[in-house]
């Protein structure tokens, strides 16, 4: 379980130290600063498409429309991020799978349209079923979000897996509703995540990392959908979103050491029918790739889509909070 101690805080704790006549354990400390209060300022660096390559701007039918590598050393919480959701008007939410935090910020687009960064940063913690902050690895490793029609938020946990629905209003315990009936490893869970208005308001896909796909219902319960993309070997299936028209957007991840990430991003029309393929992204190295396990879809005015992948930098200093952007043009 990871304490969060503000300045203040660790004043009130020397002092209560000092006052007491046995203590057993010294409170373990963050590795950075933690601001007391949710707001944190953040710093977006750019990152290009292909290092190897600056001039490189398309893979396949997709365009680069920028990319920001995230930190902050205003707090040690900043990390984990696995999953978002990016609304129309630029907003961005997401949750951390290491002390359910959830994250929100704020897209900055250049005159072009390009992503070149992420501000108005807050994090705030999850609250458990006794409406307290959610407390350790087992409860707190939230790995996908998805807002609702109705404004509620759902989030998908694994090792003590479940799902939860928020209500709009803060304050509020949350509920939990329908999840895949299926036997789940304690770190292969519902890593996918995607609400489905299109379909129904309370509709929902939920995406089991070895790669099953299930339809659900909040009060209902969840179908396994068969015949939707599988995990190619060695892959996992790391996020799910859907399209303006109900299409589901499957993103699967692979990381072997030898190579490096790599992952595919499949685009699926009428997946609740024929299910067809109609579009993939594919990102390996040398372009740049990282443990990317979120991905979100905006409409365009014109007809096309902005596409979002979030990587999750697993707490470690060889990986990174990364954001990128493409921009794609659905076939007719």
């Amino acid at each position: 379980m990871r304490r969060r101690w503000s300045a203040a805080a660790g004043s009130l704790v020397a002092v209560a130290l000092s006052l007491a006549a046995c203590v057993t354990a010294l409170p373990i400390l963050p590795a950075a600063p933690v601001k007391a209060g949710p707001e944190v300022a953040l710093r977006s660096a750019p990152v290009l498409l292909d290092p190897s390559d600056p001039s490189r701007t398309t893979a396949g039918d997709f365009t680069y429309a920028g990319g920001i590598a995230v930190t902050s050393d205003q707090t040690s919480r900043l990390h984990g991020l696995s999953d978002l959701v990016v609304e129309p008007d630029g907003d961005v939410m997401s949750v951390s799978d290491d002390g359910a935090d959830l994250f929100t910020g704020r897209l900055t687009l250049d005159p072009a349209g390009r992503l070149v960064g992420l501000t108005d940063g807050a994090l705030r913690p999850l609250q458990g079923l006794d409406s307290q902050p959610l407390q350790g690895k087992a409860w707190g490793d939230a790995e996908g979000v998805t807002r609702l029609g109705d404004g509620g938020t759902l989030v998908s946990f694994e090792r003590e897996h479940r799902v939860w629905r928020y209500a709009p209003s803060t304050g509020r315990p949350p509920k939990a509703v329908a999840m895949p009936g299926v036997a789940m490893a304690e770190n292969d869970g519902m890593e996918g995540l995607a609400a489905a208005p299109t379909i129904a308001a309370d509709a929902y896909w939920v995406g089991v990392e070895p790669g099953s796909i299930w339809f659900c219902r909040l009060s209902v319960s969840c179908e396994a959908k068969a015949g939707l993309p599988k995990p190619p070997p060695g892959y996992r299936l790391s996020s799910l979103t859907t399209g303006p028209k109900g299409e589901l957007v499957i993103l699967h991840h692979s990381y072997i050491p030898a190579i490096g990430s790599r992952i595919i991003v499949s685009i699926v029309r009428d997946p609740l029918g024929a299910g067809r393929v109609v579009d993939t992204l594919t990102l390996a190295p040398p372009m740049t790739v990282d443990n990317f396990e979120g991905v979100a879809v905006v409409a365009r005015a014109d007809g096309g889509w902005r596409l979002y992948l979030l990587s999750d930098d697993n707490f470690s200093a060889s990986q990174r909070t990364l954001l990128l952007a493409f921009d794609w043009t659905p076939p007719r």
